[in-house]
């Protein structure tokens, strides 16, 4: 389980293809304090660390991650956003991250607000679990984010100026996509709406 909290920006140094799946090598101040076996976070997606060496470790990702992420579109020199699961007795500063992406999104308006930043987004409503609340949490590339102006294909978040920074925030530019993760206890509580519905 993750909190959306970003902890290090990994680059991309080598990408290799094997059948249908991808080979990531990434090079982050991270990777001599990994594991193999151990699971992290990349942009929101939950991969296993497969081999380290020095300041460089490799995950895969296979057809269906990339089908359904934006790990695709990641190419030596790509930034990614990293998050090592959460220790059982951390504190819980985000909210509940699975790395189990559901969607990707697209940045549609990047506006500077005088030091920080709005950023709107559109995705696909296909399914009633997956929606924005008005102030709930979504997880936007691994970072976990308060959103507004919800509506069922869109929503708006602030960024300042350290996740600007401490992310690859500083990257998405309209047109962008991105990984969205939306809220597990409102999925789970829409699920249930939907289901007490039918029954009547």
């Amino acid at each position: 389980m993750f909190t959306g909290i970003i902890e290090s920006i990994g680059e991309v140094v080598h990408v290799a293809e094997e059948g249908s799946n991808k080979h990531f090598e990434i090079a982050s101040h991270i990777a001599s304090e990994l594991k193999i076996d151990q699971s992290v976070c990349h942009n929101g997606v939950c991969l296993t660390v497969t081999e380290i060496t020095g300041h460089t470790y490799q995950v895969t990702a296979i057809r269906e991650t990339l089908d359904k992420t934006n790990l695709n579109d990641l190419v030596p020199g790509s930034k990614v956003n990293l998050e090592r699961c959460m220790p059982a007795n951390g504190r819980f500063d985000g909210h509940i991250v699975q790395g189990h992406v559901d969607q990707t999104g697209t940045c549609r308006k990047v506006t500077g607000q005088d030091g920080s930043w709005l950023f709107d987004f559109t995705y696909e409503s296909t399914a009633d679990e997956y929606m924005t609340v008005e102030k709930g949490s979504i997880t936007i590339n691994g970072v976990s984010l308060t959103c507004f102006n919800s509506s069922d294909t869109g929503f708006t978040v602030a960024i300042i100026p350290y996740t600007y920074e401490h992310t690859n925030f500083h990257q998405l530019r309209e047109g962008s996509q991105v990984n969205l993760e939306f809220d597990i206890l409102g999925k789970y509580i829409s699920k249930i709406m939907a289901r007490q519905s039918k029954q009547h």
